[in-house]
């Protein structure tokens, strides 16, 4: 049976029996911080076994996705290594909210086993809690096991709870017996029994855990209200069961993913090989990393995206054991989306940037691995049969690697010390923790010392008058920008005052938005503020001094000021942000997240997650969804809300920002929902227009936006229709018509790159001399005549060659052959003016030449050209260039003859050998 259709099976079960079919949830919990990953079915209904949360239905059904690789649940080590671990896996379970209990749970599970899947119920075992005698009893009235075949085992086993208190209770499980045949039914003692199945000879497929207690904090237990089921049954290991293999990675939830993966390297998969453990690394970390991804975890260096990054560079570094140096894993995740896309629809839908951020990451560690790889083996050289035999049986301690080169690996290779750690325990060594966690907390230390060394110092509470002790600072930018407060305190140096405002309109640099500008003035004095800063609980604004401010008479009444169009302008540029930020997911999809950004007044700039480049169109899109968005002059509104439940109704938290109890939520209806203390405009059509001006790269897997709006916008478009001005004033056109000339100009250019090319290639200069010879004229004068070969690009550059030579060989005569781009060929003639008096035309000469080689043509006195037939008689035809001119009249004394071209030719070849040779090609 296949894997689909054993989840298939298994929700329709409990949907005839009166259960919600659920959707998974994400991978990563929504709101607990208790858990890295959702590791369990019940995840998803944590909060509904606590009381904390009501559903509309009081059973449950899913097929979950499962990460165990970080925190409490870590199973990343033992994958490959056994046949039943992994990263990445699906937990069928079914729930019950105070509904049913154990009689049902234990009859649906056993009826689904034996019924619906089939399994012999002789190679069927359950455990118990050694307390429950009702689940004991239920598994023998219900089921019909044997009392022997169920066995009571401890609170290790058989007693789940979710934490130190609240729900728990004893579970249940469901043993399939792996032995071989002849001992299917037997029984064996409680102790044997938990020997052999970690042995591998009983496979554990179904926990139903009991949840009927609740333990307080002294530990005791009371009994629940309402009594609830929660059972996982692994997909992996049924269908392992059901399809008569002995490893869940022969099934067909993982046979294509190795298959895949043996198709990228070339060599055959053997399971009993070193090399079949890398191949079921691959399959099983594929998994891992397309679902992570799908759920928006990003790979970095902390947190979720850690362990990410974990899982993917163990994944190069067993592609790395079976001899490739490309990426290999983006092929095994793809064959992932491909076996699982119809069940799960998002790897479908983000196949792309799973694709691609995995490739990016594969590329990335490839760069380091050898020189790592290399280090490694240097610092833990494989050990020899007899230390290796000595260690394993503990006669010899463990070798070890030093702290400060683990540190190493990590810092200069990328080398995750777990990943370190792991390869060490391979080749029997074990690394100095401790060494490490110093070096590492020394860097740290060390980056804190820099960026304090460069950060601009705060002023300090000292110094400080205070002049009403009993204010309290309020923020009254929201609202204004001109405000009548007093001084409640101040502070004098230099020239310089600080004043901390009771009312304070000035707003503090803030995520991503600047300070404010503006002026603070009293009776008597002014003060420009250049600097806002936090002192204390309050901020306080800084500037220049200008008259005389006494801090004896109390708190002294002020007017402050911010520059009004300058905080309209940052609040364009605000807003804007959330806008684009919204546009961005929903273009480039849900794993968009904001990594950093600056409001100023002149311009937005916003760092987001994302792993290629976008595409013109894609930039586009966004543009327009970005100003479609502020053309609907959408109300912005603003609320305050406490953390959770804004979190709830799915306000987003922007990255690197803290939060307390309360929060202010900005919402654009229908756009935008965030967590922001900045300020805003107060409808969307206040911005008036965006415009991106740049996209690219800052980091890996971060890409970065910088646009303008409002009157930035309107300064952008005017700069730049003045420098399409300046440019089609350069090349003699309007800015109407530049489109056409610069195409024009590009065509050009395109000919004479391929003319290049074809002079390059042919190795030949792009003139060549057949001939060239000087004839007497009457009066002392001398005829110039040459017979050339030339590559041009059209008939005007032969023409612009014409009148160049005419100019420099007057009286002269010229008979070319052209060769065009394409390999066609056009004769010309060209005569100067002061030998067509003479009756010397170049039509005449043109028709001539022609005749050799099949062509005809004509033209002007001056200029004639006609085509070329036979292109092989080319050469042969200029050289009787020379006599078709001795015979035309004025070249020498002589009478007009009708003799034929025939004769004209036979004479040139008569001149040919009698005449010395001209200079030759060059």
């Amino acid at each position: 049976m296949k894997a689909s259709e054993i989840r298939r099976r298994f929700l329709e079960y409990f949907a005839e029996r009166g259960h919600e079919i659920q959707p998974s949830s994400s991978l990563v919990p929504a709101d607990d911080p208790t858990l890295l990953f959702t590791n369990a079915g019940m995840v998803q209904f944590k909060k509904v076994f606590l009381g904390l949360e009501s559903v509309p239905y009081v059973r449950a059904t899913t097929s979950q996705k499962c990460v165990r690789a970080g925190g409490k649940h870590n199973d990343l080590e033992q994958v490959g290594q056994t046949a039943r671990h992994h990263t990445f896996f699906e937990m069928l379970g079914n729930f019950s909210f105070g509904d049913y209990f154990k009689r049902d749970a234990i009859a649906y599970a056993w009826e689904l086993l034996t019924e619906v899947y089939g399994l012999d119920p002789d190679r069927l075992y359950a455990t118990v809690h050694h307390t429950d005698d009702e689940a004991a009893e239920l598994w023998t009235d219900v089921a019909g096991l044997p009392p022997e075949r169920v066995y009571r085992l401890g609170d290790k086993d058989n007693f789940w709870q979710m934490a130190d208190t609240g729900p728990c209770g004893p579970c249940s499980e469901l043993h399939y017996d792996l032995r071989p045949e002849s001992e299917w039914g037997t029984t064996l003692p409680t102790e044997e029994f938990e020997v052999r199945g970690e042995a591998g000879e009983f496979l554990e497929l179904w926990n139903l855990v009991f949840m009927q207690f609740d333990r307080d904090q002294s530990g005791e237990l009371h009994p629940l209200p309402a009594p609830s089921i929660d059972t996982g049954a692994g997909l992996e290991r049924i269908a392992a069961v059901l399809q008569g293999v002995d490893s869940n990675f022969h099934t067909d939830l993982f046979r294509p993913l190795i298959d895949r993966a043996v198709e990228a390297v070339g060599t055959p998969y053997d399971p009993a090989s070193a090399a079949g453990l890398s191949y079921r690394v691959l399959a099983d970390h594929a998994r891992a990393v397309a679902f992570l991804l799908s759920d928006g975890v990003y790979p970095s260096n902390e947190g979720r995206g850690y362990v990410l990054r974990r899982i993917l560079r163990r994944a190069v570094r067993h592609a790395w054991l079976l001899g490739r140096r490309e990426p290999t894993l983006v092929h095994v995740t793809d064959a992932v989306v491909e076996v699982m896309g119809e069940a799960y629809p998002a790897l479908t839908e983000q196949r792309t940037h799973i694709l691609t951020t995995t490739r990016d990451e594969e590329e990335r560690f490839l760069r380091t691995i050898e020189g790592g790889m290399s280090r490694f083996d240097q610092i833990a050289p494989v050990l020899g049969p007899e230390a290796a035999s000595r260690i394993a049986t503990g006669e010899e301690e463990r070798p070890v690697i030093p702290g400060d080169e683990v540190f190493r690996l990590y810092d200069t290779f990328g080398f995750p010390p777990d990943l370190t750690d792991l390869m060490a325990r391979e080749r029997g060594y074990r690394i100095d923790e401790e060494a490490f966690e110093t070096a590492l907390a020394g860097q740290r230390e060390r980056s804190r010392a820099d960026r304090a060394t460069y950060e601009r110092e705060a002023q300090g509470e000292e110094g400080w008058v205070v002049l009403d002790p009993d204010a309290e600072q309020e923020f009254a930018g929201y609202d204004a920008t001109e405000v009548d407060t007093h001084v409640v305190a101040v502070w004098l140096h230099d020239g310089r005052i600080g004043l901390q405002l009771r009312e304070n309109p000035f707003y503090l640099e803030a995520g991503g938005q600047v300070s404010d500008s503006g002026g603070v003035s009293g009776d008597g004095w002014s003060v420009v503020v250049e600097d806002v800063e936090r002192v204390g609980r309050n901020v306080a604004v800084f500037g220049p001094l200008r008259g005389d401010f006494d801090a004896d008479v109390g708190p002294a009444e002020a007017h402050a000021r911010v520059e009004g169009e300058v905080r309209h302008d940052t609040e364009r540029n605000h807003t804007a942000t959330h806008l684009l930020h919204a546009a961005l997911r929903s273009v480039l999809g849900g794993h968009v997240a904001q990594r950093g950004s600056l409001v100023a007044p002149d311009r937005l700039r916003f760092d987001f997650s994302h792993t290629a480049p976008m595409t013109p169109e894609e930039l586009d899109l966004v543009e327009t969804r970005v100003n479609e968005g502020i053309w609907a002059d959408h109300v912005v509104e603003t609320s305050s809300m406490p953390y959770d439940e804004a979190v709830a109704a799915g306000a987003m938290a922007l990255f690197g920002e803290k939060y307390g109890d309360v929060v202010r939520v900005v919402r654009i209806p229908d756009v935008s929902l965030e967590l922001c203390g900045g300020t805003h405009v107060r409808h969307t059509g206040e911005i008036g227009l965006i415009k991106i001006v740049s996209e690219s790269g800052i980091a890996a897997g971060v890409r970065r936006i910088e646009a303008v709006t409002g009157p930035g916008a309107f300064g952008y478009f005017t700069e730049l229709a003045g420098r399409l001005d300046q440019v089609a004033a350069r090349l003699k056109t309007t800015p109407e018509n530049l489109d056409r000339r610069v195409q024009h100009l590009v065509d050009e250019n395109r000919e004479l790159e391929s003319l290049l090319k074809e002079l390059r290639k042919g190795g030949a200069a792009a003139e060549t001399t057949v001939s060239r010879e000087d004839m007497a004229l009457d009066g002392d004068k001398t005829l110039h005549y040459e017979a050339m070969r030339l590559r041009a690009r059209d008939a005007d550059d032969v023409r612009r060659w014409g009148d160049a030579f005419l100019e420099a060989k007057s009286p002269g005569v010229a008979v070319v052959a052209a060769e065009m781009p394409g390999g066609k060929y056009t004769l010309f003639a060209f005569v100067s003016d002061d030998l067509i008096g003479r009756g010397i035309r170049a039509d005449a000469v043109i028709r001539e030449v022609a005749a050799a080689v099949g062509g005809r043509g004509g033209g002007r006195p001056h200029m004639a050209q006609a085509g070329v037939a036979q292109p092989e008689k080319l050469d042969q035809a200029l050289a009787s260039g020379a006599a078709v001119v001795r015979w035309q009249p004025g070249s020498r004394p002589h009478r007009r003859s009708s003799r034929s071209t025939s004769s004209c030719l036979t004479e040139a070849a008569r001149w040919s050998t009698s005449s010395p040779p001209g200079p030759g090609r060059r």
